[in-house]
């Protein structure tokens, strides 16, 4: 069982690069882009891995305060558990403190579900992270609804965000960062409880 002093691993899940910046695939680098902003960090190379890290703590003084690394691999997302690995036993994190912030396609879109453990649902970050290294860390799962018409499913996650999409987008992104938050402070069920849609 972790201890409350091990540290967090936060994992945005995107690609690299900003021609994917705005991308629905890219949803879980924005939380974790937005969690680094509230804790005055910013992003740069980590040493044992190819990612991108911040080091801070989340969560008021007190025992509530935890120790996270924010981490954006920088593989393409089909080969994100490589990265993530690396970071963990570097970080040395257990698994259950780790945390993947992932685009969803069976959630409409803007609802949040966070959870322990389970499939990879088709999704290759997770699909490559649980292949590395099991799969008992958390997900907070970021709805993007499913691809309208005949519209192909790599298609759909590669495209940005629509215009309506966009118009509540930031406040999405702010609620998915306040999740994470709650999580670390409160534990998975209160966390479920007030965010799960």
């Amino acid at each position: 069982m972790s201890e409350a002093t091990d540290p967090w691993l936060i994992v945005g899940l995107g690609n690299p690069g900003p021609e994917y910046a705005a991308n629905r695939h890219n949803v879980g680098f924005m939380v974790a882009d937005l969690l680094a902003e509230r804790i005055g960090g910013k992003f740069k190379r980590a040493q044992k891995a190819q990612a991108q890290v911040v080091e801070g703590r989340i969560g008021s003084p007190g025992p509530a305060n935890r120790r996270v690394i924010l981490a954006k691999p920088m593989s393409y997302m089909n080969l994100s558990g490589g990265p993530v690995t690396a970071l963990r036993d570097f970080y040395k994190v257990p698994t259950d403190h780790i945390v993947a912030i992932h685009d969803e396609l069976d959630i409409d879109y803007g609802m949040l579900r966070l959870k322990l453990g389970g499939g990879d649902n088709g999704h290759n970050g997770l699909k490559s992270m649980t292949k590395s290294m099991g799969s008992d860390y958390h997900r907070i799962r970021f709805g993007i609804g499913r691809p309208p018409g005949r519209m192909q499913v790599a298609d759909f996650v590669l495209k940005d965000f629509s215009s309506i999409e966009r118009k509540e987008l930031g406040y999405l992104v702010d609620r998915a960062a306040d999740s994470v938050e709650c999580l670390l402070a409160e534990g998975l069920e209160r966390a479920q409880s007030a965010y799960n849609s």
